[in-house]
């Protein structure tokens, strides 16, 4: 028997991560939150998912030792996907914590939001892909795709951003490079141009979304 495709939703003790997880199984992944690095080692896709400060989440994920399974998973070119925070950690660092490293497979450093605007962002806003990126990510979304934000902070645009959003001036709402993928948004709390972006996840694990 072929053992079914399984996406780790990597469980660190931060946040409800439970919408993720729910998500991906709702489109037919085998997906699960695991807590035990030892668990994700030979998963077919990782997520890593976040919510609240950068530091408090750099550092449970380094104490959960889940830090080492989604650097092996990113050197292994396995499909990573990282959420909100999640997605923040794949920088070098954050203005909101500079003391707390991020996993720096991402080059770049987190910002805070553009002055003059709400902070934080708490609302829904339209992405606007990147001129020139053939996303993966993005593939196949209608026009105008509406996705669901709630965020301060956010990496600064470089040449791995594909989408952004106009909040106070274009900010970063995704970034790819290769497998990894990430969003500044929550596509699990984006109805179903959300789904459409994790479904285009979950068939670069080889599973057809259901």
């Amino acid at each position: 028997m072929v053992r079914p495709a399984v996406i780790a939703v990597l469980d660190y003790g931060i946040g409800n991560l439970r919408s993720a997880e729910k998500a991906l199984q709702h489109l037919g992944a085998d997906a699960e939150l695991v807590d035990d690095p030892d668990r994700a080692a030979d998963a077919d896709g990782v997520v890593l998912p976040g919510v609240g400060a950068f530091g408090r989440c750099a550092q449970a994920l380094r104490s959960s030792g889940l830090d080492k399974v989604a650097r092996f998973a990113i050197e292994q070119g396995v499909p990573f996907l990282g959420i909100c925070v999640g997605f923040q950690l794949l920088y070098e660092g954050s203005d909101e914590d500079p003391s707390e490293e991020g996993l720096g497979f991402l080059s770049g450093t987190v910002r805070r939001l553009p002055p003059g605007v709400k902070h934080p962002q708490m609302q829904w806003n339209v992405l606007e892909p990147a001129a020139g990126v053939d996303s993966g990510l993005l593939a196949g979304l209608p026009g105008p795709a509406w996705v669901y934000f709630v965020h301060s902070y956010a990496p600064e645009r470089t040449s791995d951003t594909s989408s952004t959003c106009d909040y106070g001036g274009p900010v970063t709402a995704s970034a790819e490079r290769g497998p990894v993928w990430g969003t500044q948004f929550h596509p699990e709390k984006s109805g179903a141009v959300g789904l459409g972006i994790l479904a285009n996840f979950v068939r670069t694990v080889g599973v057809d979304p259901a």
